[in-house]
């Protein structure tokens, strides 16, 4: 059986890094997503106890980005945009996550091949960076408007 071990190289730990932070970058929107939906019940008028709060986030948080993005458009008002970036930001980390290095594994063992996955790895990492600190907006805003402190939830 042929070896393929990749090579040690500077670019290869650069392709790593890229493929953490985009998954780093996901995890991020996941929380985000989850602390909106948390914020979105709380401002329905309903005061729970802290231990329903607790309960209600830890649940939250086991779900994946799908049912987070399909839970959130139930109940928060996302343009037909941001709808669409966060439909695209879940395909993509689908794919990156599941699929990425097996469709890719080829490139990695050249310079110009891990130029290009770097390339696209950190495409995804700034779209969805962008996307996290857009809802972090968002619930820096719901925040405000239940005269919460953001500790108090997270």
């Amino acid at each position: 059986m042929k070896d393929t071990q990749l090579p040690e190289s500077e670019q290869s730990k650069e392709l790593f890094a890229y493929f953490g932070l985009a998954v780093y970058y996901c995890q991020a929107l996941e929380q985000q997503l989850t602390n909106l939906l948390l914020l979105t019940k709380l401002s329905q008028g309903k005061t729970p106890t802290d231990a329903e709060i607790a309960e209600l986030y830890q649940r939250k948080l086991s779900n994946s980005l799908g049912q987070l993005i399909k839970e959130i458009q139930h109940h928060f008002p996302f343009s037909e945009e941001e709808t669409s970036q966060l439909q695209a930001v879940w395909k993509e980390r689908n794919h990156i996550v599941h699929d990425y290095f097996k469709e890719r594994i080829q490139e990695t063992f050249t310079p110009a091949g891990r130029a290009h996955m770097i390339r696209e790895l950190k495409r995804f990492k700034n779209k969805a960076s962008r996307l996290e600190i857009k809802l972090q907006g968002y619930c820096t805003e719901m925040y405000s408007k239940l005269g919460l402190e953001e500790e108090h939830i997270q």
